[in-house]
């Protein structure tokens, strides 16, 4: 990898041999998953935050899309800081101001104050992407695919908890005891991670303008980075196409299910997680190629699979429900092996290498939500299913190109 000026400025003491406890780990993981979930709250909470808050049928997306916003910046100006600030302390000061962000949306009675909280709320929420590139550098070489797997493993846990939570709470009590109760949790989870986080001081000697500017160096000429970007983006983008759109099929006179139904439905996905810790391990053992294959197939295996899931019958329920753990099962393995391959990049830069990578895949996701959307509304599931399989189909074929060139 190149270097410029102001990375040439950085320098890395000798250290010994990174450990790191399986208690420690499962704290990271845990950790990764309530703050992750943060994210999701609003998505299944937007019907009754926006009728009692008094939003317009037009600006009832904000509620979601201010979160994606916030997360997004955070990705690109505030994770890289994981290369310059103490990561400890820089963790406990998102989260505290995470729980100040959900208070303040528990409490909104307008909409510009919610949404602002929601900005605050994606803002806050990346703390999640610090401490996996911290766990990540704690981990030996020979063991960090694992690491960072079951670290993965509890955030995804998080992600596909968050709206069956949601949707239970809510119908037991309000859309604001969520937050209070998640607001509750950051407070509790900032006490015991002051208490059992290491302390990690990075060697990058740079002012925040060079941190950023480093940023777009990484970006352009680190090949690694971009594959793997591209790769998770396509998938990520077939994975929030699928979860954007399953919810209506499922709401649909064919299945006709309840909010509990669906929130249901979405627990399945959480068995996808255990892909995590699985895939840590074959990218461990060298074998990044063969579990990348296997998640793309697995994906576009989802989508063929869904094609036979619309008749509305238990059947079609099950083959669905297969679906979505096939599907979630590949984006979980192509996510790990992806990071896997850039924490081994440079030790000194992976908070940007991981705001980087997270942003382009994040932004596939966005795209995919987008034409999931107008996908279902114009033709169906059909047309729906036939443009989430594109999206893994894409990134085999871009991958088959890395093959043979190797």
């Amino acid at each position: 990898m190149t270097a410029t000026a102001a990375q040439a400025r950085e320098t890395a003491a000798p250290v010994s041999e990174p450990t790191i406890s399986p208690w420690l780990t499962f704290m990271f993981a845990a950790a990764c998953g309530l703050v992750a979930a943060n994210l999701y709250y609003g998505q299944p909470l937007a019907g009754p935050i926006s009728r009692e808050l008094g939003f317009s049928p037009a600006a009832t997306g904000l509620i979601v899309t201010l979160t994606q916003i916030g997360y997004g910046l955070g990705l690109l100006l505030i994770v890289p800081l994981g290369d310059l600030l103490e990561n400890r302390r820089l963790v406990l000061v998102l989260t505290v101001v995470s729980a100040i962000a959900l208070i303040g949306a528990s409490v909104s009675t307008t909409p510009g104050i919610f949404l602002l909280a929601s900005l605050c709320i994606g803002l806050s929420s990346v703390a999640v992407q610090v401490l996996v590139p911290f766990a990540a550098n704690m981990a030996p070489d020979a063991s960090r695919g694992r690491v960072v797997g079951n670290v993965m493993s509890g955030l995804l846990c998080g992600i596909m908890l968050a709206r069956p939570f949601a949707s239970f709470v809510a119908e037991a009590s309000s859309w604001q005891t969520v937050y209070i109760v998640s607001a509750v949790v950051m407070i509790v989870l900032a006490v015991i991670l002051r208490a059992v986080l290491p302390t990690r001081v990075p060697q990058a000697k740079l002012h925040y303008g060079q941190l950023l500017a480093s940023m777009g160096h990484l970006a352009i000429h680190s090949r690694v980075l971009q594959r793997r970007a591209l790769y998770q983006a396509c998938l990520f983008g077939a994975f929030s196409l699928f979860w954007t759109t399953s919810p209506l099929l499922l709401a649909s006179p064919a299945f006709g299910l309840s909010q509990n139904g669906i929130a249901l439905f979405a627990l399945a996905g959480a068995a996808g997680a255990i892909a995590s810790p699985i895939a840590g391990r074959l990218a461990d053992r060298g074998l990044t190629q063969i579990a990348t294959t296997l998640a793309m197939l697995l994906g576009m295996g989802s989508f063929l699979l869904s094609h036979f899931a619309t008749s509305g019958s238990l059947s079609a329920l099950l083959l669905l429900t297969a679906a979505a753990i096939l599907l979630d099962f590949g984006v979980t393995t192509n996510l790990v092996c992806g990071q896997r391959a850039i924490y081994g990049l440079s030790p000194e830069h992976r908070s940007r290498l991981n705001g980087l990578f997270m942003a382009t895949f994040f932004a596939g996701g966005a795209f995919g939500s987008a034409i999931g959307g107008w996908a279902f509304a114009t033709g169906g599931w059909t047309l729906t299913a036939w443009i989430g399989f594109c999206f893994p189909t894409v990134a085999l074929l871009f991958f088959a190109t890395e093959l043979r060139r190797r």
